[in-house]
């Protein structure tokens, strides 16, 4: 089996929300995928439908050979799942925890120990302290542990760096590139654009619609336009004074400068400076950059929007 995930044409509404359009893509085995979009883009109601949590209203999705509506009592013995929100219990320690989630899948701790060892060892020191006492990061540790306790063939995970420090993101990715070293399939959500070039493979979701599926190097390179990057002490009427500019097709600030593409196929740019010298703007500087996914998410955005 190749595709450890099959998804055709799923739909969900609720009331007047259309949550998912249409959504097709498949999972490889062994496959690091990441879904990539804002909150409200419609990636935690499509994992809860993978997780047999909620049914489609139209459309299929087949998860390691079993549907997720007809056989999903066979199914989520096979998944591990780590929801966006800490659902573990926090009036029990962290062995406690573990133990139960081992219990419930008919598996002990000692069983599966080597398993997640790399992560449990961060958190034996505090095995007897209470799940609710944790900080961010070790609270990540423990969803993670008790999510790949029963040794689950699928690990999904929705957000789960979502509101932790940078050093714990890191460690979290890292964590996940270990488990698919060791044959594990993951599929993880992330709002983050920097964690996009952690998978081998990301979908780019918005308002219940895939916008493109490709490996990150391909998603950054497929912006349409020459990309400039443009700098001034006046950053804020820079962004203004860019948009009104007849040719300009986006304006994006980004960390110290402001991302700028043309629409014209070749735009010369010392004419842009002339146009914001003109504008009262005479420090800027500008020079053709690469773009990122962030650049091409933020073009297939306004495209579907147009």
């Amino acid at each position: 089996m190749s595709h450890v995930v099959e998804i055709s044409d799923i739909s969900k509404t609720f009331k007047d929300v259309q949550a998912l359009q249409n959504i097709t893509f498949d999972v490889e085995k062994g496959e690091l995928f990441g879904l990539i979009g804002s909150d409200g883009a419609g990636k935690t109601t499509l994992f809860r439908i993978l997780t047999t949590l909620l049914t489609p209203d139209s459309g299929r999705a087949t998860v390691l050979g079993r549907d997720v509506v007809k056989e999903f009592r066979q199914l989520r013995p096979l998944l591990g799942y780590m929801p966006g929100r800490f659902s573990l219990y926090q009036d029990l320690t962290v062995e406690e925890n573990i133990r139960f989630f081992a219990s419930v899948f008919g598996t002990t701790l000692e069983a599966n120990y080597d398993l997640i060892k790399p992560i449990y060892s961060q958190l034996e020191p505090f095995s007897t302290r209470l799940a609710g006492a944790l900080s961010g990061g070790m609270k990540q540790k423990l969803a993670l542990s008790c999510a790949l306790i029963h040794e689950p063939d699928l690990l999904i995970l929705d957000e789960p760096t979502t509101g932790v420090d940078a050093v714990s993101r890191k460690e979290f990715w890292e964590m996940l590139h270990h488990l698919k070293q060791q044959g594990i399939t993951i599929i993880a959500s992330t709002p983050y654009m920097d964690e996009a070039g952690q998978c081998d493979r990301v979908a780019l979701i918005q308002s219940g619609r895939i916008l493109k599926i490709s490996s990150p190097d391909e998603v950054a390179k497929s912006f349409s336009s020459t990309l400039y990057g443009i700098k001034s002490k006046q950053r804020f009427r820079l962004i203004q004074t860019l948009r009104e500019y007849r040719f300009a097709k986006s304006v994006h600030p980004f960390g110290e400068s402001v991302h700028y593409a043309d629409r014209r196929d070749q735009p010369d740019p010392e004419e842009i400076i002339n146009y914001l010298k003109d504008k009262g703007i005479d420090d800027a500087s500008i020079q053709t950059i690469e773009s990122t996914i962030e650049d091409t998410f933020m073009e297939l955005m306004e495209e579907s929007h147009e």
